[in-house]
């Protein structure tokens, strides 16, 4: 059986209370969050405490290829200066060599007595810290502020769960639930602020995802771009999929990254295929028939629904067929969060029981 989280009314075996292994887990939470939140890597922090509670250590890791977390805060020390000590990380140390060595084993190297953690590792390579450390002695505390920790990794968990990259769906819409006029217009169903922070979000994104019909009707750029026209210096990666020809001339061309190119086929093997390229978190922008695939084939994590006060009426919905034959089949929703952003609504929400 696997060790119970340790909540913050109990105390850990050393007679440390587990108040201020909390507060030095919220500290832990803080310095993973300087770290990059796209890409291969999870957002890492770690607070080394000594025998008395007082920190003599910080790190977090700062992108792919640079040190973990647990080893910038131990290269911080002077050569022994850890034993004893007890380590508080964000995400379970891992067990692997990849571009660094493993975080457990330099962990056990530095005489570390205890390891509390956050979150297990679900890495299928990099997962098992805890055992190695158990294994060499050290005692381990999982599970201190699981509920930050999982939120802080949450698109980053998804995907190495799932071996997919986290699914954002997102579309703009008016109240009677129609993305576009009759004659195909779209442009702008929302108002300046909602769009705003739609390229926000893109931003945060490692690929954006359309399908070759909204390409070949809008030309959409799929930049993130600044309320001034400007590029954010992090853009995702475009993917496009379908099978129709594209023209050069097609405005994402001209993106600063090589657009992906998928058939569409087959949607899980498609974001396997992502996941296998580094992506980790997908925000599918449209159209509405290649959103509500997504839907039907239960591949959406969360759904981001701009909601405009205004009425358009006709067939131009924001959602078409997403297999649901009567209202027992209805894809129950749970909202997250409500925002106004000037005029219009976002609504934040994921499906009914998805963690």
């Amino acid at each position: 059986m696997a060790p119970r989280p340790t909540e913050s009314n109990e105390h850990t075996p050393d007679g440390l209370a587990a108040p201020a292994l909390a507060d030095a887990m919220r500290r832990a939470l803080d310095l993973a969050r300087r770290g990059p939140a796209r890409g291969v890597n999870p957002q890492v922090g770690c607070v080394i405490l000594d025998q008395t509670g007082a920190v003599i250590a910080e790190g977090w890791h700062r992108g792919a290829g640079t040190a973990h977390a647990e080893t910038d805060a131990l290269s911080q020390l002077e050569p022994g200066a850890a034993r004893g000590a007890t380590a508080v990380v964000t995400l379970e140390p891992c067990n692997h060599t990849g571009r660094t060595g493993p975080c457990a084993q330099a962990l056990i190297d530095a005489g570390v007595a205890r390891v509390v953690y956050s979150v297990d590792d679900p890495g299928e390579h990099s997962r098992s810290g805890a055992v190695r450390l158990r294994a060499a002695g050290v005692d381990v505390v999982p599970g201190i502020l699981h509920a930050a920790g999982e939120a802080l990794l949450g698109s980053w968990l998804t995907a190495a769960r799932l071996g997919r990259p986290f699914v954002i769906a997102k579309w703009a819409q008016s109240l009677d639930g129609r993305a576009a006029a009759n004659d195909g217009s779209s442009r702008w169903v929302t108002g300046p602020e909602a769009r705003a922070d739609v390229h926000f979000r893109r931003a945060a994104a490692d690929a954006i995802g359309v399908g070759t019909g909204t390409v070949l009707a809008d030309d959409p750029s799929l930049t993130a771009r600044t309320s001034t026209g400007t590029l954010y210096a992090s853009q995702p990666t475009p993917v496009i999929f379908g099978r129709r020809d594209l023209p050069e001339s097609a405005a994402v061309h001209a993106h600063p990254r090589r657009p992906v190119r998928l058939d569409g086929h087959d949607l899980a093997a498609d974001l396997a295929a992502l996941h296998a390229q580094g992506i980790r978190s997908l925000f599918l922008e449209g159209g509405p028939t290649l959103i509500s695939a997504f839907i039907a084939a239960g591949l959406v994590d969360e759904y981001l629904i701009y909601l405009a006060p205004t009425l358009l009426g006709g067939s131009r919905t924001a959602v078409t067929d997403i297999g649901v034959g009567s209202i027992s089949d209805a894809r129950r929703l749970a909202v997250d969060s409500v925002h106004t952003l000037g005029d219009d609504l976002l609504i934040v929400a994921r499906p009914k029981g998805h963690s």
